[in-house]
This record gives structure tokens, C-alpha cells and sequence, in this order.
């Protein structure tokens, strides 16, 4: 039995994980979907970022905003990150 990193926390932020030996199942496959939409928003959070730094008139209202955003995309991607790694390392 494997225990798969989950792409999402408990309400206190604490990790959650898949016991399984089936890496195709019905959670597994809502996990693998919700990864990849966390990786496709991380693009878009990243390209939104980089305008608002590129705007030399952005306000501390928008640069606080885009940082806000930027770091919970990336606390998501590095989760995906040791998810995944910890997949290959096991074979899956």
C-alpha cells in the first residue's frame, strides 16, 4: 500500500493523503485532474504576475495581490512537485 500525496489540505492546512495500490482509481484520478489544473493556473497566476511587475504604475494594491496569488500557486505546484516525485520514486 502506497500513500499518495493529495493536491489539497484539511480546513487547518494540514496535508491530506490516498492510501492505495491502485493509482487509477476514481480519487486518484480526481487528484491527478486537480493537479493539473493547479499546474495550468500557476501558468496563468505567473504571466499576471510578471505584468503587474512589468507595469511600473501597478499600486501596492495590485503588487500585493499578485504576490498573495503567486504564493498560494506555488505552495500548490511544490505540493504537485513532492506528490509526483514521490510517485516515481516508488515506480508509479
Amino acid at each position: 500500500m502506497t500513500h499518495r500525496l493529495l493536491p489539497w489540505t484539511t480546513p487547518e492546512g494540514r496535508p491530506c493523503y490516498l492510501s492505495t495500490d491502485n493509482p487509477y482509481s476514481r480519487l486518484s484520478r480526481i487528484a491527478d485532474d486537480i493537479e493539473e489544473a493547479q499546474l495550468a493556473s500557476w501558468a496563468q497566476v505567473l504571466g499576471g504576475a510578471r505584468a503587474v511587475l512589468e507595469d511600473r504604475r501597478a499600486g501596492e494594491r495590485a503588487v500585493r495581490f499578485a504576490l498573495t496569488r503567486t504564493v498560494e500557486s506555488l505552495e500548490d505546484v511544490l505540493r504537485v512537485a513532492v506528490s509526483r516525485g514521490a510517485r516515481v520514486r516508488d515506480g508509479r
